[in-house]
């Protein structure tokens, strides 16, 4: 029997092994395995397809969702967890449903599948990553996103379940490369979370397996990259369906059905027999026949997740540097929307001063000024958008700024942790 660490993340997730002890490595150590491909990440998607009557997980399920096959696509698993929709069920497209919860297990069960197939042993013992908050505000649904993702856990087989917040694993990952103290804020913005966490880090603490003394402050909100891609949505390929424009009688239409369109977890809800008859009754209210017209083609041929996984690239194509135009085609022949930098910082505003603001929030609470703390230490793949790193930059002046491995400095540190714990 072995044990493993698993990042079930938002958007990806990954998973570390044991290595064996060596002459190189007396203690031994973790390494991420492949999970798809060659690949150490998984997006954390699940496919059931409809037409072949079969499940694929990662890029493999969005692959056969935009390849047009009918079915259902799961994206965004971690954020149900703690809410009333964790509780329900959900169609798979055939005619046949599945507990959300469930499908989670699927998930981690395919995880699992993948470490014992590259271990060749049982792994029955596992540390978790958490954020620090699953839920915004409401300690009980916190801890109940908790337990429903350690029931899930168990019900494939993991016999003991150990949770770490994933800041202080992604401080585990960059102290082991560390040559002197300092006090770190570890920057931990996901798809899902932004979580941050003061911790006091050096050589000489690393191997303490106690580290409460060293952890200097918890905070975080739930605000983070698939936030900013609902905003980019909205501010961009949502116009080109009639969001923000006009009835007849010059009044805005109504945007529930634009704001489920544009958020990861809801897009399939609004392909129900309710909701359908729900547009088909204000269809005639639209004062440009093309909005409508639009809309009934992303219903027919499911285009919901695609259209976000636009925007998601629109949103990461502007970070980068440059301006960007959004090919809207699958919905209109020659139809695209412009994009760039300023309307993603006007659309991404709220969000951003919010992270921010948590950010200093947990210095605050720390007792800590921002001009002591003496790295940021940023990890999560929303760190990549370079105007929300640099705000978060600009309020700690005298900190270092390091970027760790976006999508695996969790796993990494919870693999460093799994060490401590079962070795």
């Amino acid at each position: 029997m072995t044990f493993c660490a698993i990042d079930f993340g938002t958007s990806n997730s990954a998973l570390a092994l044991p290595t064996p002890p060596s002459a190189a490595a007396p203690a031994g150590g973790s390494r991420l395995i492949a999970l798809e491909g060659a690949q150490p990440t998984l997006p954390t998607a699940v496919f059931f397809n409809a037409d072949e009557h079969t499940r694929a997980f990662g890029r493999a399920a969005i692959a056969e969702y935009i390849d047009g096959y009918e079915g259902r696509l799961m994206r965004s698993l971690k954020s149900i967890l703690g809410s009333p929709l964790a509780l329900g069920v959900t169609e798979l497209g055939d005619g046949s449903a599945l507990p959300f919860l469930d499908i989670i297990a699927l998930f981690l069960d395919h995880l699992l599948q993948t470490a014992r197939r590259t271990s060749g042993a049982p792994v029955t013992q596992a540390v978790m990553g958490r954020p620090v908050f699953f839920v915004d505000d409401d300690p009980q649904a916190d801890a109940e996103a908790q337990a429903q993702l350690e029931a899930a856990a168990r019900s494939v087989g993991l016999r003991d379940v150990v949770f770490q917040y994933e800041p202080i694993a992604a401080a585990f990952d960059y102290e082991s490369g560390l040559s002197d103290e300092q006090i770190v804020l570890v920057v931990d913005i996901g798809g899902g979370t932004s979580d941050f966490s003061l911790v006091r880090v050096g050589p000489g603490r690393a191997a303490r397996l106690d580290r409460r003394d060293d952890v200097l402050g918890h905070h975080g909100v739930h605000v983070a990259g698939t936030d900013i891609d609902k905003r980019v949505a909205l501010a961009s390929v949502m116009r080109e369906l009639g969001y923000r424009s006009t009835d007849v009688e010059g009044r805005e239409i109504p945007n529930r059905i634009y704001f489920d369109l544009s958020t990861w977890h809801l897009v399939n809800t609004i392909y129900g027999a309710r909701r359908i008859a729900e547009f088909k009754l204000m269809r005639h209210i639209y004062r440009d026949e093309a909005y409508p017209a639009r809309l009934e083609r992303v219903f027919d041929q499911r285009l919901g997740h695609a259209l976000i996984g636009l925007s998601e690239g629109a949103k990461i194509a502007v970070s980068a540097g440059g301006d960007t135009s959004i090919d809207l085609g699958l919905i209109e022949e020659a139809l695209c929307t412009p994009f760039d930098g300023e309307r993603l910082a006007q659309a991404s505003a709220e969000e951003t001063q919010r992270i921010v603001a948590a950010a200093l929030d947990t210095a605050r609470q720390a007792g800590i000024r921002p001009e002591q703390v003496g790295a940021l230490y940023f990890t999560g793949g929303s760190t990549g958008l370079k105007f929300l790193s640099t705000a978060i930059s600009a309020a700690f002046p005298a900190a270092t700024a390091v970027h760790g491995d976006p999508l695996a400095s969790v796993a990494k540190g919870l693999g460093i942790y799994a060490e401590r714990i079962f070795r």
